[in-house]
């Protein structure tokens, strides 16, 4: 595989300077800031991109102070004990999606979430104990046991919440399959992605740098070349993470 030096230097020939490519790569928190958010965080934001999924995402993001009081803050506690004829009630909501899988996503993802808790006191804690070079593990265990969590909704999610996580876009993908790697243009296959997992664990080995980076500068490498003005003013925007 290409080593991951040559494509950091395509990246900072692109975006002009080291300076100003260091300037456009997300933050990510420390396990011991994952641990201390609010479980109801973590529903919160599994929730917002299952809806945002098949939706323009500006007007989920515009409804969501309606969201968080419909669902009750995404308090897991509070959730769990809604009757079956609550949750039903949601599909008349007109604060919400009123699409009964996204629904039922809320409610399967309140059990995953209560499950966590009971196995490790927080779902925060099992988030923040996870091996950031096993992301492919994480991602499997979210769409094993969470709702609507598989994919990039999967991957989306670990990077909002901070979690030092790539993200398999068009251009990820594109730099990988130009790096060597064996993949297809929208990989889903287990080969595939153990396939990713060590590429990005081989460039971690090389660079040192986290996953969440290496993957913004594999993106910076290749295809469309945005200003770092444009690039900076959607920063903290979810609209700018899907386009990775």
């Amino acid at each position: 595989m290409k080593k991951f030096k040559d494509i950091y230097a395509i990246a900072v020939e692109r975006k002009g300077s080291e300076q100003v490519l260091t300037r456009l790569l997300p933050a990510i928190k420390t396990a011991k800031e994952l641990a201390k958010i609010d479980d109801s965080r973590y529903l919160s934001t599994m929730t917002k991109g299952i809806n945002q999924a098949g939706f323009h995402w500006q007007v989920i993001e515009n409804k969501w102070p309606q969201f968080e009081e419909a669902f009750l803050g995404f308090d897991p506690i509070k959730l769990a004990h809604l009757p079956e004829e609550a949750w039903e009630r949601y599909m008349d909501d007109t604060r919400v999606v009123r699409n009964w899988q996204k629904i039922d996503a809320v409610k399967r993802n309140t059990q995953f979430i209560n499950a966590l808790r009971a196995e490790h006191g927080t779902a925060a804690q099992f988030f923040a104990n996870w091996r950031v070079d096993d992301q492919f593990g994480l991602t499997q265990y979210l769409k094993k046991n969470g709702a609507r969590l598989g994919g990039n909704t999967g991957q989306l999610f670990l990077r909002r919440m901070g979690w030092d996580s790539y993200l398999l876009s068009r251009d990820v993908v594109l730099c990988l399959q130009q790096a060597g790697l064996d993949i297809n243009g929208t990989p889903s296959s287990q080969r595939e992605l153990k396939l990713i997992q060590a590429a990005f664990n081989e460039w971690h080995e090389q660079s040192g740098l986290p996953y969440s980076h290496l993957s913004k500068i594999a993106a910076y490498s290749i295809g469309e070349n945005h200003s770092s003005e444009l690039i900076l003013s959607y920063m903290g925007q979810d609209v700018y993470a899907s386009k990775e």
